[in-house]
C-alpha cells in the first residue's frame, strides 16, 4: 500500500506450507470501510496528525510476515525491481506485539521525527491468529484489520470538481473513474505522476499531461493548470535553468542528502533530462494564450517554498532564466545547421527524454523528438510569451527574442528532419521485415510486407529514425516509432515538400501492421526494429521491454491529437462546396493520396484506442500473439517485463478528447448519422466518424479541444 507524497508501505506474505501459488489475500469490506477507510489521528507529542489508510484484510490459510518495507515509494521500488534493500532503512524497523493479539511494524524516518506504522490484529471474532519471532509475524487464515499510518505534513488535494473547468464538471458524472483518479494525483502544489510506481512529481508528465488535458483542466488561481505550471517554476535549478525531472522528499530526501554529507531534510531535484527544458515555454504560452489575466500575479510568486536554493527569485525569474538556457543551447545550430550541433543527452547520461529506460533510445544520445519537435515549438513559444508584457523582465535581452526566437524556431524546424529521414525500398523493406519476424520469439504470425507495398512512397519505405547514436557516430537507429507525434502536436509546418513527406510518412507508419508497422489489435507499439537488420536491436525493443513493442496510452493520445491538428490544417480545403485554392493550405491537403493516408491513419488509430478502452489509464500495456492471434498482456506478467502503474497521469488525457467529442455530438445531435449503433453522448465517441461529417463545419469546437 502507498500512502500521499510518495511514501509507502510494502509486506511481503509467504504460504506457511511453502506451496507457491496457495496463498490468497484479499482486502474485504466491513464496517470499517468498503473496503478502505482513512486515518486521521491526532498526537499530542506529534507536530502533524497521524494519517492513512486501514481495512480488514483476508488469509485464505497460515502465513507468514516475512519482510515489511517502511519507507518511499522509491525504496519499494527499488527492491521490486533490482531486490536491494539499504540496512540504514530495514534495521530501523522494529516489530512488537500489540494488545496481546495484534503487531505493530514501526520505524523513525532519518529525521528522527517522523514515524511510519503498520498495525495487524485479528478482526472482531475472526479466528485468526498472530504470533511474532524476531521480525517476523505469522499468521493463522482469518480475517484481520490493518492500519497503516505515518505523521508527516500533507498536500491540499484537488477535489474532481477542483480540477477541472466550469465547462467540464459533467465528467464528474460521465466518467467518475477517471475523474476520482486524476483528483487522487492533484493538488494545489503539484500533480503527481502515477501509482504506485511513480507517485512523486515529474516535470515531463505533469506538462505533457497538462498540454493533453488543457481543454478539462481548471484555471486560475490555485488550480490545476497552475499548479502544474507552478510546480515547474519553483523547482527551475538557479545555476542553469534546468528543469527538474524528478524530485525526493521526506526520508529518501534525508537519505540522498545523507549521501553527500549534508544533514538536511530538504527535498534534492534530478535534472539530468535534456527534453523537460523544452515544455516549460510551450506549456506557459499555451495558458498566456487562454489566461493572460494570471500571467503577472502567477509569475510574481515568490520561489523557495520548495526549492529553497530560490528563496530570493520569483518565479518570473526561473521562467527568464530557463529561457535564457534554451536561447544559448539552440543558437549554435541555427548559424550552422549541422549534427554536432544538435541537442544531445547530458555528458555522463545514458537517458535524457520521456524513452528513460537503460535501450530505450538503442543506446543513442541525439533524439528525434528533442531535436525535431520541442525545440523548434520552444523557441516559437519564447518567442510568443516575449511579446506579453510581465512574462519575462525587460531587458536588451528580451526585447530582441521576440524576433530572434522565431527566426531560431524556423531553421530548427526546417533544417533537423532531414538528419533524421531515411528510405528503404519496399522489396529491401520486405526482406528486413521477413527475416525479422523469423528471429524474434514472441511473434509468429504474418510479416504483412504487402503493406509495405501498399503504404509507402513511390515504392520506398520513407522514415524517421528514433534518434542519432552520437556525434561522433552518427549513426541512424532505424526504429519506427511514434515520437513522430511531437512535431505533429506542436507543430505547424510551412516547408511544403518536407511536410508532405513527413505526413505521409507518419501516417503509414500508422497504417502498416506490426511487424512491418507500429498497429497491432492492442494498440499502436511504441517503437517497431523491423527495418533495422540489427540484432541487438530486435533483442532491446521486445514486448517485455518498457520502451519496446509496447503501447503506451499517452502515446495514442498525443497521436491522435498530432493527426487531429494536421488534419484541421486542411478544413479550408475540405469543407463543402469550398474550392481547394487557398494559398495558405498546406500541400498535402491538396493531395488526395497523402490526404487520404493521414484520414484513414486517424482513423484507424481511433479504432484501436476504442478497442482498448479498459486500458487506456494504465501506463503501458503488451500483448502475446499465438494462434488464436493477439491478446493484452500486463507488461510485468511478461518474463523481465516492468510492472505497470496501474494508473498514470497522463494517460487521463482522454478525458478532454471525449470532453471535445460530446460536446461536438450535443451540437450536432440533429444530424446524429455519424454516431455508431447502441452508443450515447456519455460513452467513448468514435471520432473516426466525425472526420467526414464535422471537420468541415465545426472548426470552432475541435479547434479549442
Amino acid at each position: 500500500m502507498s500512502m500521499r507524497k510518495s511514501f509507502g508501505i510494502c509486506t511481503f506474505f509467504e504460504p506457511q506450507n511453502g506451496e507457491k501459488g496457495t496463498l490468497a489475500i484479499k482486502l474485504v469490506n466491513s464496517t470499517i470501510g468498503t473496503p478502505l477507510a482513512s486515518v486521521h489521528q491526532e498526537d499530542d507529542k506529534s507536530e502533524y496528525p497521524f494519517v492513512g489508510v486501514e481495512g480488514v484484510l483476508s488469509l485464505n490459510s497460515s502465513a507468514n510476515l516475512t519482510l515489511a518495507i517502511l519507507g518511499s515509494v522509491r525504496t519499494i521500488r527499488d527492491y521490486t525491481e533490482g531486490g536491494s534493500l539499504n540496512p540504514l532503512f530495514q534495521d530501523a524497523i522494529n516489530v512488537s506485539k500489540e494488545n496481546e493479539n495484534g503487531v505493530q511494524f514501526s520505524r523513525l524516518w532519518l529525521d528522527n521525527t517522523t514515524t511510519t506504522t503498520l498495525s495487524l490484529e485479528p478482526w472482531e471474532d475472526s479466528t485468526g491468529k498472530i504470533d511474532v519471532h524476531d521480525k517476523t509475524a505469522s499468521f493463522g487464515p482469518g480475517l484481520y484489520r490493518f492500519s497503516a499510518s505515518f505523521n508527516y505534513p500533507q498536500l491540499e488535494q484537488l477535489s474532481p470538481q477542483e480540477v477541472l473547468n466550469e465547462e467540464s464538471q459533467s465528467l464528474i458524472e460521465e466518467d467518475p473513474s477517471q475523474v476520482q483518479s486524476l483528483s487522487f494525483f492533484s493538488y494545489t502544489e503539484k500533480l503527481l505522476a502515477g501509482g504506485w510506481r511513480f507517485l512523486t512529481y515529474f516535470g515531463r508528465d505533469s506538462m505533457i499531461a497538462a498540454l493533453l488535458l488543457e481543454p478539462v483542466l481548471s484555471t486560475g488561481n490555485s488550480s490545476a493548470m497552475e499548479a502544474v505550471i507552478g510546480a515547474v517554476l519553483e523547482r527551475v535549478n538557479r545555476e542553469d535553468g534546468s528543469v527538474c525531472h524528478e524530485e525526493s522528499i521526506g526520508d529518501y530526501a534525508t537519505f540522498q542528502n545523507m549521501q553527500k554529507n549534508i544533514v538536511s531534510t530538504d527535498a534534492v531535484f534530478d535534472y539530468h533530462m535534456i527534453d523537460t527544458d523544452y515544455f516549460l515555454p510551450i506549456l506557459m504560452a499555451r495558458y498566456s494564450n487562454t489566461s493572460s489575466d494570471r500571467v503577472k500575479p502567477l509569475l510574481d510568486t515568490k520561489a523557495g517554498k520548495v526549492n529553497a536554493k530560490n528563496r530570493d527569485l520569483t518565479w518570473r525569474d526561473l521562467s527568464y532564466i530557463s529561457a535564457q538556457k534554451i536561447m544559448k543551447a539552440t543558437e549554435a545550430f541555427e548559424k550552422d545547421p549541422s549534427i554536432k550541433n544538435l541537442i544531445q543527452f547530458k555528458d555522463n547520461e545514458g537517458t535524457g527524454q520521456w524513452r528513460d529506460s537503460p535501450s530505450g533510445l538503442g543506446g543513442a544520445r541525439i533524439p528525434f523528438d528533442v531535436n525535431c519537435a520541442l525545440v523548434p515549438a520552444a523557441l516559437y513559444a519564447i518567442s510568443e510569451l516575449a511579446g506579453i508584457s510581465d512574462v519575462y523582465p525587460d531587458n536588451s535581452d528580451t526585447k530582441t527574442w521576440k524576433d530572434a526566437a522565431a527566426k531560431r524556431a524556423k531553421v530548427w524546424e526546417d533544417k533537423t528532419l532531414s538528419f533524421f529521414q531515411y528510405n528503404i525500398t519496399t522489396e529491401k523493406a520486405a526482406s528486413l521485415v521477413e527475416d525479422y519476424t523469423s528471429k524474434i520469439d514472441f511473434y509468429d504470425g504474418p510479416a504483412q510486407t504487402e503493406s509495405l507495398r501498399k503504404y509507402s512512397s513511390a515504392g520506398k519505405v520513407v522514415d524517421y529514425a528514433l534518434a542519432i547514436k552520437s556525434i561522433e557516430s552518427p549513426d541512424k537507429i532505424i526504429v519506427t516509432h511514434t515520437d513522430t507525434a511531437f512535431r505533429l502536436f506542436l507543430l505547424d509546418s510551412e516547408d511544403d515538400e518536407q511536410l508532405t513527406t513527413f505526413i505521409n510518412a507518419s501516417a503509414n507508419a500508422i497504417l502498416r501492421p506490426f511487424p512491418a508497422g507500429l498497429s497491432t489489435p492492442i494498440g499502436a507499439v511504441v517503437a517497431n526494429p523491423a527495418l533495422s537488420g540489427n540484432d541487438d536491436f530486435t533483442g532491446i525493443f521486445t514486448n517485455s521491454a518498457y520502451h519496446g513493442t509496447v503501447i503506451w496510452g499517452w502515446q495514442l493520445a498525443l497521436m491522435a491529437k498530432g493527426l487531429e491538428r494536421q488534419l484541421q490544417r486542411c478544413l479550408a480545403c475540405h469543407a463543402k462546396r469550398a474550392p481547394c485554392l487557398i494559398r495558405h493550405v498546406p500541400a498535402f491537403c491538396r493531395d488526395e493520396g497523402v490526404y487520404n493516408a493521414l484520414r484513414s491513419a486517424y482513423n484507424h488509430l481511433w479504432d484501436l484506442i476504442e478497442a482498448n478502452s479498459d486500458q487506456l489509464q494504465s501506463e503501458v500495456w503488451s500483448w502475446t500473439y499465438s494462434k488464436d492471434g493477439y491478446k493484452f498482456s500486463p507488461l510485468g506478467a511478461l518474463t523481465s517485463g516492468t510492472e505497470s502503474n496501474i494508473r498514470q497521469l497522463w494517460s487521463f488525457s482522454f478525458l478532454a478528447t471525449y470532453y471535445c467529442m460530446s460536446v461536438l455530438y450535443q451540437t450536432l445531435r440533429p444530424s446524429t448519422s455519424y454516431v455508431r449503433k447502441g452508443r450515447s453522448s456519455s460513452s467513448v465517441i468514435p471520432t473516426s466518424t466525425i472526420i467526414k461529417n464535422t471537420f468541415p463545419t465545426h472548426h470552432s469546437i475541435i479547434s479549442q479541444c
